[in-house]
């Protein structure tokens, strides 16, 4: 098994030869007349200035271990992690962006917090952004898109339930109670995705993680126990984050007289 300190490390000219696969790509969109040639360019382009941008700074932060450097590289995370997910619920607003940022952190806290205390168990583990960074990252993207995905479809589903929802209300249900179903599968709508990864994971591709350490030199059979731990977190993560919006999303539909007032209503 090759060694970590014999890794083949990429230089500007690998980077360079490797734009020649974004190449071929946009080539053959022209080809096929796809028209996704300036997006394709355009997301080559942003991907190697973020990516450049991000490993400047990490670099720097690993040197550094700094604690309060990780934390506002985390709130950083959550907060631009908070305002694509609100940007995708159904009439967005800036009212929901506290409840947005509150799930997406939450969701992420409990999947870091876990994972180091838990299992990981390092005495100087807070102080190293080895673990800390990647595993918030990885549990905030995850409970971004868990979170979006339940949001807005619980936002959708309220819009076009008012009748029922009424009816309940009228019936003498509370509004968690005229939600509680909606909820439900909002919640698990927004775990599809996780749940589809981890029953398929190792059969038909290697996540990004596995493959990442095995060319990094790691024995494989770490590798897939770090991959297990790393979709146990974002499974975590998730839940929280959608349980934690949705539970907060449908405080934003009623006025506090506990009547109704749908996603389409003006000034939501």
């Amino acid at each position: 098994m090759q060694s970590i300190q014999d890794l083949i490390t990429l230089d500007l000219t690998d980077l360079a030869l490797a734009t020649g696969a974004i190449g071929l790509a946009i080539g053959i969109s022209a080809w096929q007349s796809l028209g996704l040639e300036g997006r394709l360019a355009l997301a080559a382009a942003r991907t190697i200035t973020q990516m450049l941008v991000v490993g400047a700074v990490l670099q720097a932060v690993f040197t550094w271990q700094n604690p309060i450097a990780l934390v506002l590289i985390v709130v950083f995370m959550t907060t631009v992690a908070s305002f694509a997910a609100n940007s995708r619920i159904a009439n967005r607003t800036r009212k929901l962006l506290p409840v947005v940022w509150l799930a997406i952190f939450a969701g992420g806290a409990a999947a870091v917090l876990y994972t180091n205390i838990i299992v990981l168990r390092s005495p100087g583990l807070w102080l190293n952004p080895q673990y800390i960074i990647p595993l918030a990252g990885i549990s905030i993207g995850n409970a971004m898109n868990s979170a979006a995905i339940a949001g807005e479809r619980f936002a959708s589903v309220l819009a076009a339930s008012q009748l029922e929802i009424e009816t309940h209300l009228c019936l003498g249900a509370t509004p968690e109670m005229a939600v509680a179903e909606y909820r439900r599968e909002s919640i698990r709508a927004g775990m599809l995705s996780i749940i589809n990864s981890m029953m398929v994971v190792g059969l038909v591709t290697l996540p990004g993680i596995v493959t990442g350490q095995i060319l990094s030199g790691v024995d494989p059979l770490i590798a897939a126990a770090y991959q297990i731990l790393i979709l146990f977190a974002i499974a975590l993560a998730s839940i929280v984050a959608s349980s934690i919006l949705t539970a907060g999303l449908w405080r934003h539909y009623f006025n506090p007289a506990m009547q109704f007032t749908p996603p389409t209503s003006s000034g939501h």
